[in-house]
């Protein structure tokens, strides 16, 4: 247990953040300075508590965001202390009202424990006999925090946009490096074993993950476009902005790079020789170092270097795989190995185009137009019955969540109402506050919420018996909410340690309180502690395991459409792969992968279904590159790509009729035969296609046709060399994702495993 209080005060989760640090201890801070100097204190508490509950909603991102979040804020806090006002000197039915509000804010973000907090402290004061009047107070302190936090918005403005775009394109150079890491054979293992303390460091001197690599160009992409999204002025201008373009740019350079990596591990398996490799690997690296120029400018609001607009790596690259490609032909090297590097050198180049496309969106500077954000709209609105129908037949985990919050929240409550606790919403904050989604995380929040609670308690009650005055306690409550506010996001124990004397002092501003209310205040901390603890353990398993099945379904459904949007690509019927189909398979991969880190975070982790779980997402992952990479090697002119449209049919019945095994509710009478066996034909056929389409380019060249003129069996002789090897990958990967699924799924009560 110490080593686990250890590590839980010890681990970092995010940025200090000393403007949002400075902006709430103000808002705190303002209206109890004020009252104390005009003899209000009770009303400048009131106040200082309604911009402490909005405050807590730590708003990021854009502003435009951050102005939507603060205002529901507001909301919800006005609404709340007017709830929690007519329920003061009620205790009983505060009991039955505030659990089922904490369980609400457990399922909508958009509430958030801040109703249930706002509730429950109301309902504790004394009443005053004006409830609209405390909860307007409440409302002009959650109005001041609102004008507080977003005053940087008009100098600021771009800044958080800035931030996404860069971290855009940091992390697709960061995929670059990773397949120049890639090229050629590279012995690391001794570099590898060395310690290195500094994470930075480890940053620069380890050989980059492709698979991580991929993931975070993937979600900063993701998180540039819904940043995007808030900047829209609505002004109805059809042509994309800068913003847009860059966007689109980074995009298609990262999925030029999926295709590229793909190139480069067919390129490895065949002949000729390597020399071309390490031009290969330093060109792609210029490349990530150029993109990277651009990153920098991007963040900075004064610009910075952007680069050459031409790279030397790349033309040197250019010759020499020329030099291949005429060899192929004059029968000195195998063709299919020289399309193949053809296809490489290719990629290269629109790489390259794409980098230059982004350069010169840069050097123009990233200009927006000024106006109010643009809320996202869902594209089909669900009512909240409905959802809660579908939440309770299925018994899906955040329902079950909601139901131990309220349980728990009313165990706490109950207790303290027939005890006649004096600080009895102590236990119920520990309690139902307490609780996550795992048993892990339940507990490593729990060991940081009641450590640093009770030493912030005896630091609050030390600090209220030492000021000498409102005023003095005011400046003290501003100094403590400076430190707490900014070291909110590293760490939840440093937040509890620093937060909690502001807490108290904010509630005993008015009314200060004793060394005997501090020791009560400990233990009814510690009791709820041990309430959440018992909650977690007996109250109802959490469910990840059993959604698995679906949203493995779901997995296998989304690949499906994918493999037959490529099919579509690959024929010519579409130019590019829609971009939904990619982010849904992107989302299907990470709610697996959300299921699988929730199951490894139970008591007793299941490690065999974690491993399957780890193989489902790996092989996921590689279907989708190898799907991209197919797509974009596909042209719209090539006059004949072959069985390979045929073979992605067939891959993408092979995920469906697994779907339908997955989700039947009696085992079926026959297994489903491996991808590899049904496939040996076509992929006979593929081969025979391809040597003649080498024949035939041989043919033609002997005909008089140049070497260097674009013709459609040029072509066919590029796109079907360099998806050979993809297809080949595919199956596979889509061997191995329909395995592991079939294992990782638990049984049901119809189903034989």
């Amino acid at each position: 247990m110490l080593q686990r209080a250890r590590e839980a005060y010890a681990a970092i989760g995010g940025r200090a953040t000393p403007f949002y640090g400075i902006a709430a201890a103000l808002a705190l801070a303002l209206p109890l300075v004020v009252g104390a100097l005009t003899g209000h204190a009770a009303q400048g508490a009131m106040i200082a508590l309604g911009a402490y509950l909005v405050a807590l909603r730590a708003p990021e991102g854009p502003y435009g965001a951050r102005a939507r979040n603060l205002a529901s804020a507001v909301l919800v806090v006005a609404v709340g202390a007017t709830i929690g006002g007519n329920l003061s000197g009620h205790t009983w039915l505060a009991v039955a009202v505030v659990p089922p509000v904490v369980a609400l804010g457990s399922v909508f973000p958009w509430i958030g424990p801040t109703a249930g907090l706002a509730v429950l402290l109301t309902a504790v004061r004394p009443s005053t006999g004006d409830v609209l009047y405390g909860g307007f107070l409440e409302l002009l302190g959650g109005l001041l925090a609102s004008a507080l936090l977003l005053a940087p918005w008009p100098a600021r403005r771009l800044r958080p946009l800035r931030g996404a775009l860069s971290e855009a394109a940091d992390a697709v150079a960061g995929l670059l490096d990773a397949v120049a890491q890639d090229v050629g054979e590279q012995r690391t293992e001794a570099l590898d074993e060395v310690a290195v303390a500094d994470p930075g460091l480890a940053a620069v001197t380890r050989r980059p993950d492709w698979e991580e690599a991929r993931r975070a160009a993937s979600r900063a992409l993701t998180n540039a476009r819904a940043t995007y999204g808030f900047y829209r002025s609505g002004r109805g201008r059809e042509e994309p902005t800068r913003p847009e373009r860059l966007i689109d740019a980074l995009s298609r350079i990262m999925h030029e790079t999926v295709a590229l990596h793909s190139l480069m591990d067919a390129a490895r398996r065949r002949p000729p020789g390597r020399e071309w490799e390490m031009e290969a690997r330093v060109a792609v690296a210029a490349l990530a170092a150029r993109l990277r120029l651009l990153a920098g400018a991007v963040a900075a609001p004064d610009g910075g270097p952007l680069g050459d607009a031409d790279s030397a790596a790349v033309r040197r690259l250019g010759r020499q795989i020329e030099a291949i490609r005429r060899a192929g032909l004059a029968g000195e090297e195998d063709l299919v190995s020289a399309a193949l590097l053809v296809q490489i050198r290719r990629s290269v180049e629109r790489i390259s185009g794409g980098i230059e496309s982004a350069r010169r969106v840069v050097s123009g500077g990233l200009r927006i137009g000024f106006g109010p954000p643009r809320l996202p709209t869902a594209p089909q609105r669900i009512s909240v019955l409905e959802r809660f129908g579908t939440a309770v037949r299925t018994r899906s985990p955040g329902f079950r969540q909601a139901m131990r919050v309220l349980v728990t929240a009313a165990v706490a409550m109950a207790l303290a109402a027939a005890l006649h606790l004096p600080h009895g919403q102590w236990l119920t904050i520990t309690a139902a506050l307490g609780l996550r989604a795992t048993y892990d995380e339940t507990v490593t929040h729990l060991i940081q919420r009641v450590g640093g609670t009770v030493l912030g308690s005896v630091i609050a009650a030390l600090l209220l018996a030492l000021a000498p005055g409102q005023l003095a306690a005011a400046l003290i409550l501003f100094v403590f909410a400076v430190i707490a506010f900014t070291l909110r996001s590293v760490n939840f124990g440093y937040w509890m340690l620093f937060g909690t004397p502001v807490f108290l002092m904010l509630l005993d501003f008015s009314m200060p309180s004793n060394w005997t209310a501090a020791g009560e205040r400990i233990i009814l901390v510690v009791g709820g502690g041990v309430l959440a603890f018992l909650a977690t353990r007996l109250l109802w398993p959490t469910g990840h395991a059993e959604r698995l099945p679906a949203q493995l379904g779901q997995l296998l459904t989304v690949h499906a459409d994918l493999v037959r949007a490529t099919a579509a690509v690959v024929e010519g019927d579409a130019e590019r792969l829609p971009h939904d189909k990619v982010v849904a398979a992107e989302q299907a991969v990470e709610a697996v992968t959300d299921s699988r880190n929730r199951l490894e975070n139970e008591r007793v982790p299941d490690t065999e279904r974690i491993a399957r779980l780890d193989d489902v997402i790996s092989a996921a992952r590689g279907v989708r590159d190898h799907l991209i990479a197919v797509a974009r090697m596909a042209r719209q002119d090539v006059e004949d790509v072959g069985p390979a449209p045929e073979i992605l049919d067939r891959v993408a019945d092979h995920l469906e009729e697994t779907h339908d095994l997955l989700s039947a509710p009696e085992p079926a009478d026959a297994d489903l035969p491996p991808l590899r066996e049904r496939l040996d034909d076509d992929f006979a056929d593929l081969d025979a296609h391809l040597a003649k389409l080498a024949r035939r380019r041989r043919a033609e060249i002997k005909e008089g046709v140049s070497t260097d003129e674009y013709t459609p069996l040029r072509h066919a002789v590029l796109q079907v060399s360099g998806t050979r090897y993809a297809l080949r990958s595919l199956r596979k990967d889509v061997d191995d994702l329909v395995t592991q699924c079939l294992a990782a799924a638990p049984p049901s009560p119809g189903r034989r495993t």
